[in-house]
């Protein structure tokens, strides 16, 4: 993709990621999830460990994390696999970064429909601060990636910046947003319109009006 993270030279990754191991606390959390597997399937907790060297890495690097392949191959040696079946692992979900990001990666969902709702005027506001696709801001703060589907389609457009969801954004509300991470604040998450909750209908349902003036509240709440 034109727009993937640069991927530093072998020599350099192996450098700095050849002794990778996981710390104490990492290590724990990876015996947990292993652990949830029947005898002969532990492998199947791939995912969940390629997440935690993920962030293991970007606790070191002061980042939202990223993959190097002595790391990936330390998560598949410690689960008995070939490298290439983690790889393929990592390579084929969106949400293993295999190259350096920034502190805050900024995800767009570009798909149909966060397009029809504006997605373009959140790449517009990501531009005008300086983001540039498939790259980290010289500051190192910011590493910008557009991506498919990520199931908020109700409440598009949409970007998840590290672990969290920002809906119902426009322009203002993701210059807004970019500006409070950049001055070390926490923008508020989910949806950016006032008096939404999470998907419900915007300004009040407007089907099934019988059933909701019967149970007071038409988010399920009795």
């Amino acid at each position: 993709m034109a727009d993937a993270a640069h991927i530093p030279e072998e020599a350099e990754t192996r450098a700095k990621w050849g002794a990778f191991a996981f710390t104490p606390v990492t290590k724990k959390l990876a015996d947990i999830y292993i652990g949830r597997y029947p005898a002969g399937r532990q492998q199947s907790a791939v995912m969940a460990l390629l997440d935690l060297a993920q962030r293991q890495v970007g606790e070191e690097t002061k980042t939202q994390g990223w993959l190097p392949v002595p790391v990936i191959e330390y998560v598949a040696q410690y689960l008995g696999m070939p490298y290439m079946r983690a790889y393929e692992v990592a390579t084929f979900y969106t949400m293993y970064n295999l190259g350096p990001v920034g502190r805050y990666h900024v995800q767009v969902c570009g798909t149909t429909p966060c397009m029809l709702r504006g997605s373009d005027d959140i790449m517009a506001a990501c531009k005008n601060r300086g983001l540039v696709k498939g790259a980290t801001t010289p500051d190192g703060l910011f590493t910008l990636t557009e991506v498919e589907c990520m199931g908020n389609c109700s409440s598009a457009p949409m970007v998840q910046i590290n672990d969290d969801n920002f809906e119902d954004l426009d322009y203002d509300s993701m210059t807004a947003i970019l500006g409070d991470l950049a001055d070390g604040k926490q923008p508020k998450i989910g949806t950016q319109l006032p008096g939404r909750h999470t998907v419900e209908p915007y300004g009040g349902p407007t089907t099934l009006q019988a059933m909701v003036d019967k149970n007071h509240d038409y988010r399920g709440e009795y």
